[in-house]
């Protein structure tokens, strides 16, 4: 804000203003309480003088505060306007003869600010934003307003001669009370709790109480004939407006641009509800009391009940609107996808099931996107979200009207195709196949949205939906493990591969409870002296059906299933517990133990260590760690630390399988490594392929610049054992020293 802003701002909230306001009210107030003469002058002036500061006041905020505030107050001041200028005119006609001048003109300027007052509130910040919505809290504000007048017919309008009522603009007068019921119970209204109330509302909601007490008891004495221009009653509508004028003090809410949407909004209260019916029970009573004894209903009463009906009808046929309304947005809610506008599972589900009720043939499309979790783990959730919603679109293109396409959850997508189909699921998944080959742009952000579809179709081997379903399922892990981007058909070979799957699983679930797992340990030697150094720990399954099964067949299902986390917790403390008794015959021997990557995400990882090496008495240097390079590489900060924190506790660290993997080199000078793992597939090319021996060579030159160790993994032949020792590689591993054997008999059973 700049200076002259600061000071126009400052100028504009001055209490100058306020002060001779409130003198102003005084001084009326004294001259009222005194009767001195000219007290209905006084009075007049009083009004006139307070409205156009209250005027000014609202013109000088509405141009303070921001866009969306502006036409609230710019209708306030035209309101303030109105009712100085009303109040000037009523002056000139009372001055010149009329003693309560309800002339048509002063009823047109009254109730054109009371349009505009009502036009401000419906414009104020927690007003609704909908014309529907403003329409119905117009609407409460009506049927409210006439409510009220048969019960003010039998509390004030009985009194009044039948001679002044027929006078249009004196009925018109002795309806303000009404009007202004209306636009303090549409106050109420906008001021429901979807968020918290502008102190400026409390004001306005003051200023129109006391408005009602003054046209109340205006009415009332004018009814008893004893009123009295200048009387004290005329006090309450200057300090109406002065409080107006004083609400325009206050700073604009937080959320004026409506941009805050986060909160949900709450149920309004049961009085809100009920608010605009609340008087119609009252009325109901008052139109039988102020029956006539002829039996006649006055003409006031009976055209307002009548215009109250209408209204009643007007609100009711809004509220079944929004209830439809409200029910298609359900609905969308329940069965739409939020982010790509699909059907979702349930929709899906649904519709598979009418259409297999209609006895056609029926075929399921499951479709999962390859490394989606990658693009969000490198790009953000937000990145993810775009590229879904993308996918999506390009999938509708794709199946363009040949079956219903939803999204299930996630990154996983299905296709129904039922009735007389005019293409194949085949051909179908083809087409959706060549819909997500990455465009020019996907491809230079590395974003390559490809899948992986399975497809089943309904048959007498199905019993329910959910059987086609997990048919479907089988035949896309098939696509996966083919090499993604493709898709598959479930087969009687692929379900019962599927059944072999989920039978093995559950056998793995009990293998370690029942000591179904047991430890073989395969020598590591220096090169050197051909002296056993350290063994490498391999688990193995002895299957009570299938017999001995070797790591393959296993550890990726349990990777997959995160079984593999209790099987590390038993292969590092059995390993430590052979080791302790190894370490009895060769003092100098230590162990090496592979660690998941699932388990080096874990923080528990270094209790589970040191509690296997304390429980036995093992030396915490007699244990290495051996983690493979892909594990390190989706490694975070937490991880990085704590390979520190087992550096310290002693414990060694082996990258396996060194150079598989993409950023070696940078990681090995950030992860607290002891030993390099040289992978089995250089050395087996050794003698026969000049690069790998050259790949070898720099890996142990690079170990021994950063004081690493090396092994040579997978040596299985002489030539391959003078050629790793030639390079100067130290140690080796492989069966041309010995098979992986039980921790008595390790390194004795060479090749």
């Amino acid at each position: 804000m700049s200076r002259q802003d600061g000071r126009q701002a400052a100028g504009a909230r001055s209490p100058a203003g306020v002060v001779v306001a409130a003198a102003v009210i005084l001084v009326e107030a004294c001259w009222l309480v005194a009767a001195l003469p000219g007290a209905a002058l006084v009075s007049d002036l009083g009004a006139m003088v307070v409205a156009g500061w209250a005027t000014v006041a609202c013109i000088g905020v509405a141009r303070r505060h921001p866009v969306p505030l502006r036409r609230f107050w710019t209708l306030l001041a035209v309101t303030m306007a109105l009712a100085a200028a009303g109040r000037a005119i009523w002056t000139t006609q009372r001055l010149i003869g009329d003693d309560l001048p309800h002339t048509p003109v002063v009823g047109v300027v009254f109730t054109a600010g009371i349009l505009t007052g009502t036009a401000a509130l419906l414009s104020s910040p927690s007003a609704p934003r909908s014309a529907v919505g403003r329409a119905r809290t117009l609407l409460d504000g009506v049927i409210v307003a006439l409510a009220l007048v048969p019960i003010g017919w039998v509390l004030v309008f009985r009194g009044v001669a039948a001679a002044e009522l027929a006078d249009p603009a004196r009925t018109l007068g002795l309806l303000y009370p009404m009007f202004d019921l209306m636009q303090l119970t549409i106050l109420v209204a906008v001021s429901g709790p979807a968020r918290p109330l502008w102190r400026p509302m409390t004001v306005i909601a003051a200023s129109l109480t006391l408005r009602v007490v003054a046209d109340v008891g205006y009415v009332s004495l004018v009814a008893h004939a004893d009123y009295a221009a200048g009387h004290l009653i005329d006090l309450c509508w200057p300090l109406s407006y002065l409080l107006i004028g004083l609400a325009t003090r206050n700073p604009p809410p937080p959320d004026c641009d409506g941009t805050d949407e986060t909160a949900e909004s709450p149920l309004p209260p049961w009085w809100r509800v009920a608010l605009p019916y609340l008087p119609v029970g009252g009325a109901i009573v008052a139109v039988v009391l102020a029956r006539r004894p002829t039996g006649q209903t006055p003409p006031l009463v009976f055209v307002t009940m009548m215009v109250l009906l209408a209204a009643l009808a007007i609100r009711q046929g809004l509220a079944a609107n929004e209830n439809l309304r409200l029910v298609a947005r359900l609905r969308r809610l329940a069965y739409g996808d939020q982010l790509t506008g699909l059907p979702n599972r349930l929709l899906f589900n649904r519709r598979l099931r009418r259409a297999l009720r209609d006895g056609g043939p029926v075929a399921v499309l499951l479709l999962d996107l390859d490394g989606f979790k990658q693009v969000n783990d490198r790009f953000g959730h937000a990145t993810g979200d775009a590229l879904l919603t993308g996918l999506a679109a390009r999938m509708r293109a794709a199946v363009d009207g040949d079956g219903t396409i939803a999204r299930l959850g996630g990154d996983e997508f299905a296709v129904l195709l039922d009735g007389d189909r005019p293409v194949s699921p085949e051909r179908l998944a083809e087409r959706l196949l060549d819909a997500l080959r990455p465009s020019d742009d996907e491809e230079d952000v590395g974003v390559h949205p490809s899948a992986s579809i399975g497809i089943a179709e309904f048959g007498p081997q199905h019993a329910t939906h959910s059987d086609l379903l997990r048919d479907a399922d089988i035949a896309m892990y098939a696509a996966k493990a083919a090499g993604k981007s493709a898709y598959r058909t479930c087969t009687p070979a692929l379900r019962e591969s599927a059944v072999s799957r989920a039978e093995l699983i559950a056998d793995l679930r009990r293998a370690v409870d029942e000591d179904q797992l047991h430890l073989e340990f395969q020598p590591i030697v220096d090169l050197g002296t051909g002296a056993v150094r350290s063994a490498e720990a391999l688990v193995r399954w002895r299957h009570p059906r299938l017999g001995m099964l070797p790591p393959a067949k296993f550890l990726p299902l349990a990777e997959e299933t995160g079984l593999i986390l209790p099987i590390d917790r038993w292969v590092i403390h059995e390993a430590c517990r052979a080791a302790v008794t190894w370490r009895g015959r060769v003092p100098e021997a230590t162990v090496a133990v592979n660690i998941a990557a699932a388990h080096l995400r874990r923080p528990d990882l270094i209790a589970t260590v040191t509690a296997a090496t304390s429980a036995v008495g093992l030396a915490p240097r007699a244990l290495t760690l051996e983690l493979t390079e892909s594990a390190l590489i989706e490694g975070t900060e937490a991880v990085l630390e704590r390979l520190h924190q087992l550096r310290e506790l002693g414990i060694k660290i082996a990258i396996d399988d060194f150079g598989t993997g993409y950023s070696s080199l940078s990681y090995l000078h950030r992860i607290p490594a002891t030993e390099l793992k040289i992978d089995r597939s250089f050395v087996a090319r050794l003698g026969t392929d000049d690069r790998a021996y050259a790949t070898v060579q720099m890996v142990t030159r690079l170990a021994g610049a950063f004081d690493l160790a090396v092994v040579a993994e997978g040596v299985e032949t002489e030539r391959q054992h003078d050629a790793v020792t030639a390079i100067g590689c130290p140690r080796g591993q492989g069966y041309l020293y010995g098979r992986p054997d039980s921790p008595a008999t390790v390194g004795q059973n060479r090749a």
